[in-house]
């Protein structure tokens, strides 16, 4: 019947579905907005990551179960020979190091599960995810390079830049010869971008 409008409820993978509000008309043409409701926690961002910093993610993932898991669960079972529970120094220890493992392992399978690897060198321009960024301080003259990075694999005392931090997101866009200012803890900071690397 023209005018009436028909409620369509489609589901589709992951558990989102589709509620679209119909107009009939004679052509069949669809009127109203559509709605996309998705459960909570059904959709998740992925989470960028340079292939070094993958691997490195990977090798640390490969370690805790081939070697840190055995040897927990075997300390464990020496511990409980040594008798009452309660009083067991040793045995308290590995269960609190065995929850750490666990919960380490947990964490990066789901890092690694989401990750996006980009490789940097197949990039260029401005500055974006992967780059590598040499600065001057306007105010010292002290020149500082470091490569923008997931934060997972942040380090910044490797030169390894967090893309949440603020000098990162300072510099998100900006070309050689621009200048950024980044406030930090020790106050406003003035950069000139000297140099950037896709290599």
């Amino acid at each position: 019947m023209t005018g009436v409008p028909r409620i369509t409820l489609l589901h589709s993978r992951g558990g989102s579905c589709l509620l679209s509000r119909r107009m009939e008309s004679g052509k069949g043409a669809l009127r109203g907005p559509s709605v996309i409701a998705r459960n909570r926690g059904s959709v998740m961002d992925k989470i960028p990551m340079t292939r070094d910093g993958h691997a490195k993610l990977e090798a640390e993932l490969k370690q805790l179960k081939s070697v840190e898991r055995p040897a927990i669960i075997k300390a464990i079972a020496e511990a409980r020979e040594h008798g009452d529970l309660s009083e067991n120094a040793e045995y308290h220890a590995a269960r609190e190091k065995q929850s750490f493992i666990e919960g380490r392992i947990k964490e990066l399978e789901g890092v690694l599960g989401l990750a996006e690897v980009i490789d940097p060198k197949t990039l260029s321009g401005s500055i974006k995810f992967g780059a590598t960024v040499t600065v001057a301080d306007e105010d010292t003259d002290e020149e500082k390079t470091w490569q923008i990075v997931g934060e997972h694999e942040a380090d910044i005392e490797k030169g390894l830049l967090n893309i949440k931090s603020p000098i990162a997101r300072a510099l998100i866009g900006k070309d050689e010869g621009d200048s950024v200012e980044v406030r930090t803890p020790g106050g406003e900071r003035s950069y000139e971008i000297l140099k950037i690397d896709y290599t």
